[in-house]
């Protein structure tokens, strides 16, 4: 009678027998856990944040209290972008503390903005905007600081607007003008809540 014979057994087989120590699956779910912390720290410092919109200056694109994702990472600013603004210096209407400014860029360095607002029209280099996502017709605003219609736009510089013009304090009002792009957090990219406007920008 031929005697058995044992197989050896690999490295691997040997290992998944082997009984496991108390405690390898915590410290290895803390080890994943810390990791996404760090990759998400870095994230949102070097890449990305949060912000509120706070106001109804962009209705209906965004509403007020909805919570968006914003991009900063070699961000450069172009036309029909929506952009959050850190606009530390201005303090508008209502404010006790400046906040984020949540606007769309109409115009960048260089360029020259016009409005007419007997036709309710935006001009950039003399071309009319077209702006689907404008809600209502435009007027002229009420503010005394708010009465010009033509700007020259700084090369480093932007101008917005918010998508409720009859609504919105934005770079028409001289307490606010033309943004630096210094001032750009970044583009908001991503509508996160609440979940009924989840959505791209």
């Amino acid at each position: 009678m031929d005697e058995y014979n044992e197989v050896p057994q690999s490295e691997e087989e040997a290992e998944e027998q082997a009984p496991r120590r108390p405690g390898t699956d915590l410290f290895e779910w803390l080890q994943l856990f810390l990791g996404c912390v760090i990759v998400a720290v870095v994230l949102f410092n070097c890449a990305a944040r949060l912000t509120r919109v706070d106001g109804e200056s962009m209705d209906n694109t965004l509403q007020h209290g909805e919570i968006l994702l914003i991009w900063s990472l070699g961000y450069t600013p172009q036309r029909g972008d929506v952009v959050v603004l850190n606009k530390t210096s201005a303090l508008l209407p209502g404010w006790t503390e400046p906040h984020a400014i949540v606007k769309r860029v109409i115009a960048t360095g260089g360029q020259t903005v016009d409005i007419d607002y007997f036709t309710g029209t935006v001009y950039v280099d003399g071309k009319p905007l077209d702006e689907p996502y404008i809600p209502e017709e435009m007027y002229l605003p009420y503010s005394a600081d708010m009465q010009n219609t033509h700007w020259e736009v700084p090369e480093g510089s932007i101008f917005v607007m918010g998508d409720n013009r009859n609504h919105s304090t934005d770079s028409r009002d001289d307490r606010l003008g033309v943004i630096d792009t210094d001032y750009i957090l970044g583009k908001a990219v991503l509508a996160l809540w609440p979940m009924e406007r989840f959505g791209a920008i």
